[in-house]
């Protein structure tokens, strides 16, 4: 594996992943008032 380009695109990337984690643990609401399955969190996040 040859790594990340540029440090900016490493820290994007951790981040997303370490917010995947949290959705899986259901660490947070989300901006939502109604439990959302991680398939929704993850949509509402992208949006």
């Amino acid at each position: 594996m040859l790594g990340f380009k540029s440090e900016a695109a490493a820290s994007i990337t951790l981040a997303g992943i370490e917010l995947v984690h949290m959705m899986r643990k259901l660490q947070g609401n989300f901006g939502s008032t109604v439990a959302l399955s991680l398939k929704q969190q993850f949509t509402a996040l992208a949006a």
